[in-house]
């Protein structure tokens, strides 16, 4: 009730702000995670100038707006107007992304599975539709490094995970953790660092970027456990469907002419905040362990199952129609954009970018495109 009347008071305030073209951009990420200050502070500020101040965006950075459960609902119901969103969170909300989502446990190229993720949700008559029934309009999206095993305890081999607390997002990675005799958990990414200082967790699957920026967990855990266990996905800049057909198509096509670049610019970060985490944790004294044999070996089992199984579970699980054309699309659309990457230097935001615009912000009409 209280967050109900509170969001009943804050609506005329955002109801004015939007007529004086003050618009809200929401992300959960503390303000030195790669998302917030590589992904939307330069992002709203291209924006801005590409618009001559038309459109102009105050980040809400650390969930200080709306948290990460209901970022999804506040930007359809234009609370925000723009937030990062992780299928991860809203499973019965978003199911064909979610699947998705469970895909990127198989990922080993996190640039791929990006802009295979981008390409889909822009492009599929599915994944719109799914984004619009929200109120919602999907523009672009991430893929975080490969997973590792974050720990306040040495792992290795299967045995000495079983029984143990770890955190999770998302379907594949809970089913992978059960898997192994372990405790999947899921709390919100804000919170874990909390659980691993007191306890209540042992361990987070986590990309090693969040060794050192974000959530700085080489602050508080022990042992890295380099198992390459997929990425997880989420839409970097989902829009409010009402405040994008506002917009002029001039405006429009200045927002998407500059959306391929700053995904460009995330993923770079990312890969080169890599190294720099891992370099970083060592010095801490943070023991960094190669992955066990029988433990890759357990690994691919689930893997190879997991495939196998995804669409009928996820029409159980989700009561929805059959995924697997959607399956097979973002696998076929994965392996593409690994052919496209090919000898294009990862390093190279420009490089980068001109290949994600090429691809696809430069085929989408600013006279249709999240209006149909």
């Amino acid at each position: 009730m209280r967050q109900l009347l509170l969001g009943a008071a804050i609506l005329p305030v955002l109801a004015t702000a939007a007529l004086s073209d003050a618009y809200q951009a929401t992300n959960w990420m503390a303000p030195s995670h790669i998302l917030n200050g590589v992904a939307y502070e330069p992002f709203v500020k291209e924006i801005a100038d590409a618009t001559a101040n038309r459109v102009e965006f105050e980040v809400y950075s650390s969930g200080s707006l709306v948290p990460a459960p209901t970022t999804l609902q506040a930007i359809g119901d234009g609370v925000a107007q723009m937030g990062i969103v992780a299928a991860s969170y809203t499973p019965s909300e978003l199911p064909l992304s979610g699947v998705i989502n469970d895909l990127a446990f198989l990922a080993k190229d996190d640039y791929a599975a990006a802009f295979a993720l981008t390409e889909i949700g822009v492009m599929n008559p599915a994944l719109i539709a799914e984004y619009a029934g929200h109120g919602t309009v999907f523009l672009g999206g991430y893929s975080t490094p490969i997973y590792n095993f974050f720990c306040m305890r040495p792992i290795s081999d299967p045995a000495s995970v079983a029984g143990l607390k770890i955190r999770t997002a998302g379907t594949a990675q809970n089913e992978w953790i059960a898997f192994l005799g372990a405790i999947p958990v899921a709390v919100p990414m804000t919170d874990t660092y909390t659980g691993l200082e007191r306890g209540s967790l042992d361990c987070t699957l986590s990309d090693p970027t969040n060794l050192e920026f974000g959530y700085k967990f080489w602050e508080i855990v022990k042992h890295v456990n380099r198992l390459p266990q997929g990425s997880s996905l989420g839409a970097t800049y989902v829009l409010n469907r009402a405040f994008w057909a506002g917009l002029s198509p001039e405006d429009r096509r200045s927002i998407l002419d500059l959306t391929g670049r700053a995904l460009a610019r995330a993923q770079v970060a990312y890969h080169q905040g890599v190294d720099s985490a891992l370099k970083g944790s060592a010095e801490r004294g943070i023991v960094i362990a190669d992955p066990d044999p029988a433990m890759e070996a357990r690994l691919k089992e689930f893997q190879d199952g997991m495939l196998a199984g995804l669409a009928r579970r996820t029409m159980e699980a989700r009561g929805i129609a059959d995924p697997t054309p959607v399956i097979e699309e973002y696998l076929r659309l994965a392996a593409k954009w690994s052919g496209l990457l090919e000898g294009v230097d990862r390093n190279d935001v420009d490089a980068v970018a001109r290949l994600v615009h090429d691809e696809i912000y430069a085929k989408l009409d600013e006279n249709t495109f999240g209006l149909e």
